[in-house]
């Protein structure tokens, strides 16, 4: 069974970010990076698939210069193989991202390939589906379980509210991965360096047109909400305090 991830990196939400002059992209220059949380769940997903049946898992990340660490950290984890694709001054939209995935993919093997449901930085959770469209394969997103069953995998998709649909899907398919069985596995940080010094990434060479994906206008802080106050005393002077601010505030008439 060819298994293969599709993995990115998305800015560290424990840092703080900035805005960058354009006004349309954040500051980059010391900006860290870390693996898209959903992503973390399809790798994990995709190793415990292999450890019941077989075969190998392959991570895949688009080339931006800085995603050796993000591969290496794969390996730690248990993949068998990391491959960079292409070449990009920073990430893509979507739909370039998914042009670049599927001409990879046309050069190797892959049974049953997943990706996050969505990454954090764009929050549109459309690569799954291009990637599927490009390659003409069926695709399920929001994927909280996966059971393989010869050349076919009972997958389950999770709706609002906590209703679960089941759906049989011929392979190869493309799954979008909501959360997976167990927890992330760890990498230890000593395994990830030693892999980094070690490791030769593979690179796949792909050409594929820009664009036709989300463009961001503007970029903006959000504005800092009023501090809340705190209503003290006596309850005949909290209920007339409160009937003063619906008053102030036009809610209700003097």
């Amino acid at each position: 069974m060819e298994l293969v991830v599709l993995v990115k990196q998305v800015p560290d939400l424990a840092e703080e970010l900035e805005i960058d002059a354009s006004g349309t992209d954040l500051a980059r220059e010391w900006m860290s990076f870390v693996a898209s949380e959903w992503d973390e769940y399809a790798l994990e997903e995709a190793l415990q698939l292999r450890d019941e049946a077989g075969g190998r898992v392959t991570c895949l990340a688009l080339d931006t210069g800085s995603v050796d660490e993000l591969l290496a950290t794969c390996l730690a984890r248990g993949a068998d193989r990391a491959v960079k694709v292409g070449a990009f001054e920073r990430g893509p939209d979507s739909h370039t991202a998914a042009r670049a995935f599927a001409a990879a993919l046309r050069t190797l093997p892959h049974d049953l390939v997943l990706t996050g449901v969505q990454a954090i930085d764009d929050l549109d959770g459309q690569v799954g589906p291009l990637v599927a469209t490009e390659l003409g394969l069926p695709h399920v997103s929001v994927v909280t379980h996966i059971k393989l069953a010869g050349s076919a995998a009972t997958v389950h998709q999770e709706y609002a509210g906590g209703l679960v649909a089941e759906f049989e899907v011929d392979l190869p398919a493309v799954l979008g991965v909501q959360t997976s069985r167990e927890a992330p596995r760890y990498a230890p940080v000593s395994r990830v360096r030693q892999i980094m010094k070690t490791a030769e990434m593979e690179q796949v060479d792909v050409a594929v047109a820009a664009g036709s994906g989300l463009t961001i206008e503007a970029m903006s802080v959000p504005e800092t909400g009023r501090a809340a106050e705190m209503i003290a005393g006596s309850p005949g002077a909290v209920a007339d305090r409160i009937a003063a601010i619906l008053r102030e505030r036009g809610i209700v008439k003097a």
